[in-house]
């Protein structure tokens, strides 16, 4: 396993990102920047204890890494992202492997069941006072070619809106994307 794999079909990699905790831990590391065990745990309310076993099981499969640069001594242990655009997962690969069918299947429900959760939340009548909600629908004639070049543009555009916003400050809160372009 590469220390930081960027394009992912390795099935034991696949389970510590299906995991709801730690595809969690990820996005906030993806959004804040480096982060201590604690610094999550009360992000994400979750236990110390288990933020730090699923900072372990990331790390071991190499999807985070220490970032000593951020430590306060020693003994202070802070993580990062192993790549600065995450993490892409090739469905053909994955379903090219033995046993790949089940592990795509898992995947895609997966997919369906945040998107659903996504659109539940940003449509549902609870609310938060301080927070801002947008759901786009947009029609647009275009290529193959040029829906390619819109989806990386609008990644670019989202990575650099979280490299500006990157930090712990108390004023700003951790928003999810969801992006789906398709015919």
């Amino acid at each position: 396993m590469p220390d930081s794999p960027s394009n992912v079909s390795d099935p034991k990699v696949l389970r510590a990102l299906a995991h709801g905790v730690r595809s969690r831990i990820l996005a906030e590391l993806s959004a804040v920047g480096p982060m201590r065990a604690a610094d999550l745990a009360v992000a994400l309310d979750i236990p110390a204890n288990q933020a730090s076993f699923h900072l372990r099981t990331l790390a071991k499969y190499g999807l985070i890494v220490e970032a000593p640069e951020e430590a306060k001594d020693g003994r202070d242990r802070v993580w990062k992202p192993a790549l600065d655009r995450g993490v892409n997962i090739s469905l053909k690969e994955i379903e090219a492997a033995p046993g790949g069918d089940a592990v795509s299947a898992f995947l895609r429900k997966d997919v369906r069941q945040r998107a659903h959760e996504a659109v539940d939340s940003a449509t549902g009548t609870n609310r938060e006072e301080d927070t801002h909600i947008s759901v786009s629908d947009i029609a647009l004639r275009l290529t193959k070619d040029e829906a390619a070049q819109l989806s990386l543009e609008l990644t670019d555009l989202a990575d650099q809106w979280r490299e500006r916003t990157k930090g712990r400050g108390t004023e700003r809160r951790t928003y999810a994307l969801l992006q789906i372009l398709q015919p």
